[in-house]
């Protein structure tokens, strides 16, 4: 199922975050974003469009992004796996076919300081500039 909230926002401009895009696309083919929210959510609605649209002005193909969808009691798919209490939250791993697999390189958290786009893109920079 897709969260309606992940529809990319069609304003979006990803000129105006050429950085944020620059990192997404990077790393398109080696890291995977698992997204929970809800459709029902007011912080989902206003942060997740954003931040579809910069994973699409990336080209970070589709597999490689797993919408998560919770009920109105924050319950649903790995959820407890993830210890995932607030929504949005968005965890970065390192894809399937990665060395690495399933390590954690970043995580938005619905009350982070900037958007998620370039909070995250700003995580995977230090995490994967510094390993």
């Amino acid at each position: 199922m897709r969260l309606e909230t992940m529809r990319p926002n069609p304003t979006w401009d990803a000129a105006s975050y050429e950085d944020t895009v620059d990192v997404f696309a990077a790393h398109r083919d080696e890291l995977v974003y698992r997204v929970w929210g809800g459709d029902w959510c007011k912080d989902c609605r206003a942060l997740l469009p954003d931040f579809a649209a910069a994973l699409e002005a990336a080209d970070v193909p589709d597999e490689r992004v797993e919408e998560i969808p919770v009920d109105h009691d924050k319950q649903g798919p790995k959820v407890e796996a993830y210890d995932v209490e607030y929504i949005p939250t968005v965890v970065v791993e390192h894809a399937p076919d990665d060395p690495d697999e399933g390590e954690e390189i970043a995580r938005f958290v619905e009350s982070e300081r900037l958007p998620p786009a370039i909070y995250l893109a700003e995580q995977i920079e230090d995490a994967l500039e510094t390993a």
